[in-house]
Order: C-alpha cells, then sequence, then structure tokens
C-alpha cells in the first residue's frame, strides 16, 4: 500500500492503513492466539477474545480517524462494515468491489489455520468474502486483493477518471485487448481500424473484441450480458 498507485494515494489523502496485531491481545504468555478445535480435527483455531479486543482497538482508532464533525454522527451509531477473508464466503467481484468503495472505513480480518471461533464471527462480521474457489495458508493475500479492487474505485485514486470504467466485468464482460507503439513489432501489426481515427468504429470493433475474448475465456459472462439485454 506504499508503492505505485496506492502509494500516491496515500500520499494524498485519500486512502489510509491502518493495521492491529492479534498477538498483542494474547491471553497467555506464549503470545499465541489460537488452540485446538472442539470435536477434534487437524489444524488450530483462532480464539474469540484475541479477536474480540483488536476488534475493539480498530474501532477506536477508526473513531480517532472519523469524528462527529466528519461523519456527522457517532461511530457508536454507525455499524462500520468488518470483512472476514474466508473460503467459505461470497466470491469477490468488481459489484462488490464499488460496494464496498462507498463506505467510509472498512475493517477486514485475516483468517489462519482452521479459521476463527464462530462465536465472534456471529458477534462482529458483517460480509464472509472469498476470492476464489481455492484455499490459501491465510486471509493476507485475500485482504491485499480486497483493498486493491476497492482503493482503485475511491474518486482521485486512479489518475485517467476513465480507467475503472473500460477495465474487465465494468459493463459485464471482459476487457477488449490492447495495443501500443510500434505499430510493427517482429512482423505483427496492430489492427488497422486502430489506426483510422475513426471513433464509433472503434468501439465497434473494441466491443466485438470484448464479446470474442468473453466467449472465449469466460462463457458464462457472455451468456449473461445477452440476458441482460433482453436478446436471449
Amino acid at each position: 500500500m506504499s508503492h505505485s498507485i496506492l502509494g500516491k494515494a496515500v500520499d494524498k489523502g485519500l486512502l489510509s492503513l491502518d493495521t492491529v496485531s492479534l498477538r498483542a491481545f494474547s491471553q497467555n504468555s506464549y503470545g499465541s492466539v489460537d488452540d485446538y478445535t472442539y470435536g477434534g480435527g487437524a489444524g488450530m483455531l483462532i480464539a474469540c477474545e484475541p479477536v474480540w479486543l483488536a476488534y475493539q482497538e480498530a474501532l477506536c482508532r477508526t473513531e480517532r480517524l472519523f469524528d462527529e464533525e466528519t461523519t456527522g454522527e457517532s461511530w457508536e451509531e454507525k455499524k462500520v462494515r468488518v470483512i472476514f477473508t474466508s473460503p467459505a464466503g461470497r466470491v469477490f467481484d468488481e459489484t462488490m468491489a464499488g460496494e464496498l468503495a462507498n463506505e467510509e472505513a472498512l475493517i477486514i480480518l485475516c483468517g489462519h489455520y482452521e479459521g476463527v471461533d464462530q462465536r465472534v464471527l456471529d458477534r462482529i462480521v458483517t460480509d464472509e468474502i472469498s476470492i476464489g474457489d481455492y484455499v490459501l495458508t491465510g486471509g493476507e493475500l485475500p485482504a491485499l486483493v480486497i483493498m486493491d479492487a476497492v482503493s482503485r474505485r475511491i474518486p482521485g485514486v486512479l489518475n485517467n477518471k476513465d480507467s475503472a470504467g473500460t477495465e474487465s466485468f465494468e459493463n459485464g464482460l471482459l476487457e477488449y485487448p490492447q495495443y501500443t507503439r510500434p505499430a510493427k513489432w517482429r512482423g505483427e501489426s496492430v489492427p488497422d481500424i486502430l489506426l483510422s481515427g475513426d471513433h464509433a468504429a472503434v468501439d465497434t470493433w473494441r466491443l466485438t473484441e470484448a464479446k470474442k475474448r468473453t466467449g472465449k475465456n469466460r462463457p458464462e459472462l457472455l451468456e449473461e450480458w445477452y440476458r441482460n439485454r433482453g436478446i436471449f
């Protein structure tokens, strides 16, 4: 978050990031936050109390960032969305990224080991999110994926205001192929239509190519795109 586009956004004050370590709220002298699961089974489970105390700390830091003068209401009255990264959650997509970008603050709880005691999840989590149908060793990478996808939707983060609107999934299709100079590279030429200066023809070509790519790589998206337009 301190590099490239997001790093510049942080420097401009468009985004801010804070981290809370569960180990700071360990309930034993070893600094551990996990224990064996009831009912047996492999793996360890993160306990309730360290998560609960870390959540309270995160809320306090959020309140310091957004006081009543900024939000018009106290944070006791405002429910901050808490995301738990888990392969059992809803699959993250661009629509969800846009929805989360409208929030003033987000708290992300990273899963680890076998997960987190369900009791504390039931108490604090508003959104359980997965980034795909596979399992990772921890929720840190999914958290970064979510942060990146959400952050680029914040006004001013991308230099070109049109950039976010032309990416894959924005109109239900994958993005069309892109080309840059030189016009000819190792015997391969840029499609003539892109050099024509005919903007309407270029738009038509891009839509056609986007449908071709979507049909090849994600046919279910193309079917939905047609269905939403009442074509079939």
